[in-house]
């Protein structure tokens, strides 16, 4: 009986270990089957080509450009906000009341042009000084007629012996004074807003009690500073430059006065604007003063990027920038500081209801990016930001042959907003057309086409280009 038991219970024991064993199959033998099933699989998963085909309606859809890629030298640039505004001095000038009196009569309005020359306003004259300077004139002018006569009477008589000649000495002498007295009255009334010819009759005694009150002569920067010789000072409406006044038109940006206001000499009548010479001013921070010095000691051409342009609208701007200044003070507020690039205006004009109205290109307070270039680099490719797709740190650019697009990795060596500078590694031959354009999404229909397993018709020649299959 004995002899049957074991035999029995080792029967038993091997049974009941089997049956775990199948049942539990799948958890013991869970981790060698996955090892062995990603295995495969990664050996099954097609490896993804450096080759697109696209036809040419895919192409139109993309807009696609393709250009040939060139060595260039390219300035690595910072990128520094900036303002347009107006030129100190030069765009804005402030008209005043010449004499005491009140507002007869508005002549322009606020949006008005107006050349050099033509009227602002006419004043109604209450000055007892300017009265009195005229009345001076015309007493002066009737003294030097009675002395002249006197001394063309007296000239024959003294001919003769009859008188002594001292007496025609005192007579030449007087005439003398009395010009003097003409010559500073006539300058006194032209000062004061008198024409000409007002004062021509001033002087023959018709005495003017109306006078114009005229825009003046717009001052342009000069190209140069000039050391001017000693002598009478310049007046106020002298023109800088080369540039003929009658060639330029204020706009009226406001008035200060109302018709029948009493005005007194000095007051501020009008504000007139020529927007022609501005500033393109920049707002950098401490750090950024280094180059700044450099860019403005060397006369580097910085790029002024408008914002809300249309420059297809426009004449191209054919004008170099480059820094005339920096500013030696700190904002408090912003703790920037700024410096100052000279902007030439394009205008032009247009007729409504027998008015000229002026348009400006730029105006004071458009925005700007400023681009101070700081480094330069040499015989590089230098693309549209669009033209190269980046995954991770892997960077590409597409070589167009036909309807075929091979992907190329590239080394970066800058990028900014709108340019990305490729470096002359032998990854890319001089010449070679490459897609300007919709990189990101040449990619993604690489990766489709890879993971279709769908293969363009193509071969690889012996110095790495690709061609269609013939």
């Amino acid at each position: 009986m004995h002899k049957l038991v074991k035999p029995m219970v080792g029967f038993a024991v091997v049974t009941m270990a089997v049956a775990v064993g199948w049942l539990w199959r799948d958890t013991i033998f869970q981790r060698h089957e996955t090892a062995e099933d990603v295995e495969a699989g990664q050996s099954a998963e097609p490896s993804e080509r450096k080759v697109l085909e696209l036809g040419p309606q895919a192409r139109r859809n993309l807009e696609l450009v393709a250009k040939p890629a060139q060595t260039v030298d390219y300035w690595r640039s910072v990128t520094i906000p900036g303002v347009i505004d107006d030129r100190p001095g030069v765009s804005d000038r402030g008209v005043t009341a010449p004499a005491v009196g009140a507002i007869a009569k508005l002549h322009v309005y606020p949006g008005d042009t107006v050349r050099a020359g033509e009227r602002l306003v006419s004043i109604q004259l209450f000055s007892e000084y300017l009265q009195s300077t005229q009345t001076q004139l015309f007493k002066a002018n009737q003294e030097i007629a009675l002395l002249e006569k006197e001394l063309a009477r007296l000239s024959d008589v003294a001919s003769s012996g009859a008188i002594a000649n001292s007496r025609l000495i005192d007579l030449r002498n007087d005439i003398q004074r009395q010009a003097t007295l003409v010559k500073a009255a006539r300058q006194e009334l032209l000062t004061r807003g008198l024409t000409p010819p007002q004062i021509d009759r001033v002087a023959e005694g018709e005495f003017s009690s109306l006078i114009s009150v005229v825009a003046p002569p717009p001052r342009m920067p000069a190209t140069k500073r000039e050391i001017q010789p000693q002598g009478p000072a310049s007046q106020a409406g002298d023109v800088f430059g080369d540039q003929p006044a009658e060639d330029i038109a204020y706009e009226v940006q406001s008035l200060a006065i109302e018709l029948g206001q009493t005005v007194q000499a000095g007051q501020l009548i009008a504000d007139l604007a020529n927007h022609r010479s501005l500033y393109v001013v920049g707002h950098a921070f401490k750090r950024e003063a280094g180059f700044l010095e450099r860019a403005a000691l060397e006369s580097r051409p910085v790029e002024v990027e408008f914002a809300d342009e249309n420059a297809e609208r426009w004449p191209p701007l054919e004008q170099t920038f480059e820094i005339r200044h920096l500013s030696n003070s700190i904002d408090p507020d912003s703790r920037t500081f700024d410096f100052f690039i000279p902007l030439s205006n394009q205008s032009r004009t247009y007729e409504k209801e027998g008015e000229t109205f002026l348009v400006w290109r730029f105006r004071p307070g458009q925005r700007t990016r400023i681009h101070v270039p700081v480094e330069q680099l040499k015989e590089v490719f230098v693309l549209p930001a669009e033209a190269v797709a980046k995954e991770g740190p892997t960077a590409y650019v597409y070589r167009q042959n036909g309807d075929l697009f091979q992907q190329i990795a590239v080394h970066v060596l800058h990028e900014d907003r709108r340019h990305v500078v490729i470096a002359n590694d032998g990854s890319i031959t001089p010449g070679t057309y490459l897609a300007q354009n919709s990189a990101a999404s040449l990619r993604r229909v690489l990766k489709a086409q890879s993971a279709s397993g769908e293969q363009p018709g193509l071969h690889v020649h012996a110095d790495g280009t690709v061609h269609a299959a013939h």
